[in-house]
């Protein structure tokens, strides 16, 4: 006879449960992803979704929240990125101004590349969508605190041009390397990544940086 109290269920089917919930959500992002990579936020359905996931559309919602809540998960994951942490770290190593710049901007430039075809769901879906339009809101002000702290260390290191304040520095950075600037020109102008990275970095360092800064 069990010992097993009754009425309590087996620890393995309880763990069995959660790990088939899981595979399920796993798939469910998955094919998000792919749909609205190929058609477009606002081209997708749940219905979309669940079919390409082979799952049922209350399971899409229950497993995920529906489309705007996988979005906001993506971005979630993006902002999370550990080559945020990574670049902060090394930029407040840095001692020269110019090389704090590059470094930034090479962080930037990872990050934006790796989330390119992401960002421009978002972009499209925050026209479309209030939920997905915070969640750009959201992503954009944690991208432009980021950006804070490195006017923070060239604020630092004594390198702002006279006059210039932290926080008109963060305006100008988020100018030259907020979104916008990389979809500009690698997207619509056809830059390379590696010419856009350069050409920012020179813009920024002209802008940012004291004359006197060799």
């Amino acid at each position: 006879m069990s010992s097993r109290p009754h009425g309590q269920p087996r620890p393995y089917r309880a763990g069995r449960r959660a790990e088939t919930a899981a595979e399920t959500r796993a798939a469910i992002l998955e094919a998000a992803l792919r749909l609205f990579l190929e058609r477009g936020y606002g081209k997708v359905t749940v219905g979309d979704i669940a079919r390409e996931s082979g799952t049922a559309v209350p399971t899409v919602y229950a497993s995920t929240g529906g489309k705007a809540s996988i979005l906001a998960h993506f971005i979630s994951e993006g902002i999370g990125d550990p080559i945020v942490d990574q670049t902060l770290s090394a930029v407040n190593a840095c001692r020269d101004p110019r090389e704090t710049v590059a470094v930034a901007t090479h962080g930037v430039r990872v990050d934006n590349e790796q989330y390119f075809a992401l960002l421009q769901v978002l972009n499209t879906a925050a026209a479309l969508d209030e939920t997905a339009a915070e969640t750009l809101a959201r992503a954009n002000r944690v991208y432009r605190e980021a950006l804070a702290v490195v006017a923070g260390r060239l604020e630092e290191l004594g390198a702002l041009r006279a006059g210039l304040t932290r926080g008109r520095a963060t305006d100008i950075l988020w100018f030259f390397l907020g979104h916008p600037s990389w979809r500009l020109y690698v997207a619509d102008c056809r830059w390379s990544w590696n010419e856009t990275e350069q050409w920012l970095a020179q813009q920024v360092s002209a802008a940012l940086l004291d004359d006197g800064i060799g």
